[in-house]
């Protein structure tokens, strides 16, 4: 089926890219080897923060954007996406967050502090059910008119015949598919247990800390992370990993105690030094790459999104 863009990867930020271009009137195509269900995407927590990326400045305009996206798709159930109250604490002293500006965040009173925490703020931001999320976007994608196809390519340039143009969103995949040894799989576990009654979120935010711990509560069900493995590709869920998510979520939150589990979830984070968003010209086709992410997916997706439509725009390699 001709198109006059290939997105490649089903992930958020494959399907936000692709969302952005086709509704900006682009005849898009999504080449995917796995479904948005199946990525790592799927697997995430998650909620807007912008985790561990470079470069600083370029994220925190990127955060910006999909912050106000995210709010605004709040207002509908179906997106998967709420904003909630909660707080990030450590264990250790140290200053709030550069980007703790953006969501107005406040510094925790001691009384608010978990056991063993001695600082943290306290914000409201968009936590979002991955699962739920990726299936709106999908929708949204096909309503405005674009399609999905299920393939794999073993290189960028056997996509380059493809389209006029082609979006690299591949994720982790783009070790190889991009040759890019600057990615590197940082393996991340959840655990996914019955929701006790929580409605606000948690994260350790303690620098340097060796054990991840994050507690992010949807309607019905809560994510207990994390683990964050570098160089494991290994998909398969370790129950050991898993025994100790449960143990370290519960000694913060004890409500969570006998919670029934309801899921295991295994993805593997697109880490890199540099979020990579630039173009080429490759055989007459304009390449963008946007990956590299990290665990700031869904944080960067509509910022990055939007810089990669504009970027088409600009290079006017396509009259619609």
């Amino acid at each position: 089926m001709p198109a006059d863009v290939v997105v490649i990867g089903a992930g958020v930020s494959g399907l936000t890219t692709a969302v952005c271009l086709a509704e900006s009137g682009m005849d898009v195509r999504v080449d995917t080897d796995r479904a948005p269900g199946e990525t790592t995407s799927a697997a995430a927590g998650a909620m807007w923060d912008p985790y561990l990326v470079e470069p600083a400045h370029r994220v925190e305009a990127w955060s910006r954007v999909t912050l106000s996206v995210l709010k605004a798709l709040s207002a509908d159930a179906d997106t998967g996406v709420r904003v909630l109250d909660g707080t990030h604490e450590s264990t250790v002293p140290c200053p709030m967050p550069a980007w703790g500006s953006l969501v107005e965040a406040s510094v925790c009173a001691p009384g608010e502090l978990r056991p063993g925490f001695v600082t943290g703020w306290r914000y409201r931001a968009p936590v979002v059910d991955m699962p739920r999320y990726l299936h709106y976007l999908a929708r949204r994608f096909e309503r405005a008119g674009g399609h999905l196809r299920r393939h794999r390519y073993g290189t960028l340039e056997e996509a380059l015949g493809e389209a006029p143009v082609v979006v690299n969103c591949s994720g982790v995949g783009a070790r190889s598919l991009a040759a890019d040894p600057a990615v590197e799989a940082v393996r991340g576990q959840l655990v996914v247990v019955e929701n006790p009654g929580l409605r606000s979120f948690f994260a350790d935010d303690t620098p340097g800390a060796e054990e991840l711990i994050y507690i992010y509560p949807h309607s019905d069900a809560v994510v207990l992370g994390g683990t964050a493995g570098s160089g494991n590709w290994d998909l398969r869920p370790d129950a050991a990993a898993a025994r100790e998510i449960v143990r370290r979520c519960v000694a913060v939150e004890p409500s969570l105690a006998g919670a029934r589990i309801l899921g295991h979830r295994v993805g593997l984070r697109p880490v890199r030094s540099e979020v990579r968003l630039a173009e080429e010209a490759r055989e007459g086709t304009l390449l963008v790459h946007n990956y590299g992410h990290g665990g700031a997916g869904v944080t960067l997706s509509w910022g990055c999104a939007r810089e990669v439509a504009e970027r088409i725009g600009r290079a006017g390699e396509l009259t619609f």
